[in-house]
C-alpha cells in the first residue's frame, strides 16, 4: 500500500491541494508562496503541478514525470529563491492542511518528516541557477 492509497487515494490528494494552495492564499504566512509563483506560471499552473507531482511522489501514478521527463525536485526549483522561513512557512501551511482533513497516523507522521526533509533540501539562500549572487 502506498502513502496514496494511505491517505484516500487521487481525490483525497486533489482535496489536499486545493486546501493547501487555498490556505496558501488565505494566510499570512503564505503570502511569499504566492510571490514566487506569480513570477512563474502563476497557483492555477501550480495546483495542476503539484498534484502531478505529489500523487507520483507518493506512489501512485507518476503523471509529472509522465509529462516532464523527471522528478527532481532540486532541479524543479533551481531557479527559485528559497529561504528557510519560505521552505518552514511551506510546512507550517502542509501541517494545517493534514490536520484541517483529519490525516493522522503513522503514515502521515512519516510523510511530514519526509515533506520536511525535502523542502529543506530546497532551501538556496536566494542562490538561483543562472544568477550571479
Amino acid at each position: 500500500m502506498s502513502v496514496l492509497d494511505d491517505i484516500g487515494g487521487e481525490p483525497s490528494l486533489k482535496e489536499l491541494v486545493e486546501h493547501f494552495y487555498d490556505l496558501v492564499e488565505a494566510l499570512p504566512e503564505g503570502q511569499r508562496i504566492v510571490d514566487l509563483h506569480r513570477d512563474g506560471h502563476g497557483l492555477a499552473h501550480t495546483r495542476e503541478e503539484q498534484f502531478n507531482f505529489l500523487c507520483g511522489f507518493m506512489g501512485g501514478r507518476p503523471y509529472y514525470m509522465e509529462t516532464h521527463r523527471h522528478m527532481n525536485v532540486k532541479q524543479i526549483h533551481e531557479h527559485v529563491p528559497i529561504f528557510t522561513k519560505d521552505a518552514e512557512d511551506w510546512l507550517s501551511i502542509m501541517d494545517k492542511t493534514l490536520d484541517d482533513l483529519g490525516h493522522a497516523g503513522a503514515h502521515v507522521d512519516r510523510l511530514r518528516a519526509t515533506l520536511r526533509r525535502v523542502a529543506m533540501i530546497l532551501v538556496n539562500d536566494g542562490e538561483v541557477v543562472g544568477e550571479t549572487p
